[in-house]
């Protein structure tokens, strides 16, 4: 079992109908309207509601982030490529990211908040790594782990190779480009490769981009958290669509 953390987090999770067994609340925690939307819910769904101590919250806690709120769920399933391809329709111009690296539980929450909100019809990952789908990736993802789509895949070239075949353009974030990511044509099947905030984009996945972009900057720092450099491409593919 795994647990998903913190109010907001587990009321979405709840909303899809996710995986949860169990929800704890904290018994001091006082009425507020989300706490009630999470009981009715739980209640609606036929799901054990069991109020205990802060202290009990704590021991169950592994992102120290509850709010008084605490759900046990099944294990995340991830979905494999195949699954996430037949769900991709390629006239529509779908996005999609790959992370390579990303080990960093809240830049992969925040991520994946990102692609949830900016309408990203998946996100892929590597097998090795990476940072797993955590009580802290639900929480800092605000619960948008229950609607995105996430594939792990065990090669991440080889996916690439296999994205090319049906369409996609394959957009790398790289500090060193001298093109700028506003300047490109993201209105197509695209998809966005961002790396470790420290590395970047390997070696091998960079030569696989079809285009490496920039994001300008002018100040005296070199480079952006991965997370916030992942949403400005996001949200600019999703700008570029609006804009026809």
């Amino acid at each position: 079992m795994e647990t998903v953390e913190g109010r907001r987090a587990v009321y979405e999770v709840l909303k899809s109908r996710g995986r949860v067994t169990k929800i704890y609340i904290a018994a001091q925690t006082k009425p507020s309207d989300i706490v009630e939307k999470i009981e009715a819910l739980a209640n609606k769904q036929g799901i054990r509601v069991d109020r205990v101590d802060k202290q009990r919250l704590d021991e169950l806690s592994r992102s120290r982030a509850h709010q008084g709120v605490i759900a046990t769920i099944e294990s995340y399933r991830y979905a494999s490529f195949a699954e996430l391809a037949e769900s991709l329709d390629i006239t529509q111009n779908p996005v999609v990211v790959l992370l390579d690296g990303i080990t960093d539980p809240q830049n992969f929450g925040a991520l994946l908040r990102s692609a949830e909100a900016s309408g990203v019809a998946g996100v892929i990952v590597a097998k090795r790594r990476v940072s797993s789908v955590t009580a802290a990736v639900h929480k800092a993802s605000a619960g948008a782990t229950a609607y995105v789509k996430i594939a792990q895949v065990s090669n991440l070239a080889y996916t690439i190779d296999e994205l090319k075949e049906v369409g996609f353009w394959v957009v790398g974030a790289s500090e060193k480009s001298r093109e700028l990511y506003f300047e490109l044509d993201l209105n197509r099947p695209i998809a966005i490769v961002l790396g470790s905030e420290g590395a970047g984009i390997s070696r091998l996945i960079s030569e696989k981009c079809d285009y490496l972009v920039a994001i300008p900057m002018q100040g005296h720092v070199s480079s952006l958290n991965v997370s916030v450099a992942g949403a400005l491409m996001m949200f600019e593919a999703l700008r570029q669509r609006l804009a026809i």
